[in-house]
């Protein structure tokens, strides 16, 4: 199997457990809020919609209730900044989770970009992946006395190679996509 297909997965569930664990706002944050600046600030985070219901659960135990308008205006603001392909591309690169916030008339080239600053991201982590293996491999081989686990080491470190070679030329497609928009 691909690396780079079993890599997906394990980023996707990593990205929805630190979300889940977090809380949208302390109380205390609650208190001092201002909305409209919370409202960007989300928006320029990524966070969609529902972030509002998040915010008014956390808050709702400190006794205080969002400003919605002042949200609202906040976050209508922040998601026309943040839903451009450059900073698809931007947060694609950086292997940040994109959560469906871009509104559908503005999404496409935010999401094209995104997805082709991904697949670099996703690729480079293949690749210090690999090598790092072929540290560790080395690392063993260099330390190894026994002949026959030694012969066993060098071949594991041939097949590395191979699998680089192609992990190197899996970033090149990758970046060259991003480049060319292809």
């Amino acid at each position: 199997m691909n690396p780079l297909r079993q890599t997906l997965p394990l980023l996707a569930l990593s990205a929805a457990v630190v979300l889940a664990g977090c809380a949208a706002m302390s109380q205390e944050e609650c208190r001092t809020a201002d909305w409209g600046e919370q409202g960007m600030r989300d928006a320029l985070d990524g966070y969609p919609r529902s972030r509002l219901a998040d915010i008014r659960e956390a808050c709702a135990k400190a006794g205080v209730a969002p400003i919605e308008s002042l949200y609202w205006n906040g976050w209508n603001a922040g998601i026309t900044r943040f839903c451009t392909p450059e900073n698809g591309e931007r947060w694609g690169r950086e292997g940040r989770g994109y959560h469906n916030s871009c509104p559908p008339q503005i999404e496409a080239g935010f999401l094209d970009r995104y997805r082709a600053g991904r697949r670099v991201h996703d690729a480079e982590q293949v690749l210090e992946q690999l090598q790092r293996e072929q540290d560790r491999v080395q690392w063993r081989l260099n330390g190894e006395r026994d002949e026959a686990r030694r012969q066993w080491l060098r071949a594991s470190l041939r097949d590395l190679d191979l699998r680089l070679a192609m992990a190197r030329d899996d970033l090149a497609r990758a970046e060259w996509r991003l480049r060319t928009g292809r």
